[in-house]
């Protein structure tokens, strides 16, 4: 059965090359990127850990307000209404890492191949996630403003560290601005097994998720997963 699930993998991966389109500098979205093989095994690694005691939860913030999403984390615990990490969690699946690290190396290549820059990491650095937060929005009410990922160490905020995005499930409009202004955002819609990283000059981006398209995740994916209806969004950071 595994033996037969990679070969499917790379069927697939040899049937439809990702795409990739560099939106800022050092901001990429690698289209298509993450197989369907693959984001089943995502989402049964999540899955596992989310039924778990440190599993998926809905977050508060400021007076007691609830955030429009189910939260669970690797690596250490975030805490959004303190903007901090606090206690530790099971470690990043190394799996998780693996692919981090292919995408960020192929951005690389893309980005090479579209610059006459000859040090594509002062564009975009590398990065060795230690964290990984796992977000769960439901198709017609999860939601997330535009806000900037900056909890992580001032080393790591000043080297323009990069995230890295998996999404799986339904698709969702990303919203990415260098101002907290909606009406001012760029917007590009990320699908079932899309990549986004951003990092360098875009670390700093204010970024959101206002909408959740319904009933767009992929056939095969929830034959073979019974994933249940919504996005599921993996982003990975370094604290340090």
């Amino acid at each position: 059965m595994s033996k037969n699930r990679e070969l499917r993998k790379e069927k697939e991966r040899s049937i439809s090359r990702p795409k990739g389109d560099i939106l800022r500098p050092g901001m990429v979205l690698l289209k298509n990127y993450l197989s369907i093989s693959e984001q089943a095994s995502i989402l049964e690694i999540c899955r596992d850990h989310g039924l778990g005691p440190t599993g998926f939860y809905q977050p508060s913030f400021g007076e007691g307000g609830k955030m429009h999403l189910q939260l669970m984390c690797f690596g250490a615990f975030w805490n959004p209404e303190l903007h901090q990490y606090g206690e530790v969690r099971p470690p990043v699946p190394r799996k998780f890492l693996k692919l981090v690290d292919r995408a960020v190396t192929d951005s690389w290549s893309l980005i090479a191949e579209n610059s006459r820059v000859k040090d594509v990491k002062s564009i975009l650095p590398s990065v060795q996630p230690d964290v990984c937060l796992v977000n769960y929005y439901a198709p017609r009410t999860g939601r997330l403003g535009l806000h900037q990922d900056k909890d992580e160490s001032r080393e790591s905020l000043d080297k323009g560290i990069p995230i890295v995005s998996f999404s799986i499930g339904d698709s969702a409009d990303f919203l990415y601005s260098d101002q907290r202004d909606a009406e001012k955002a760029d917007n590009v819609i990320l699908e079932s097994g899309d990549v986004l990283i951003f990092g360098g000059k875009s670390r700093h981006i204010f970024h959101g998720v206002p909408t959740i398209i319904p009933d767009t995740a992929p056939k095969l994916l929830l034959e073979e997963t019974n994933f249940r209806p919504g996005r599921l969004n993996l982003t990975f950071r370094q604290r340090f």
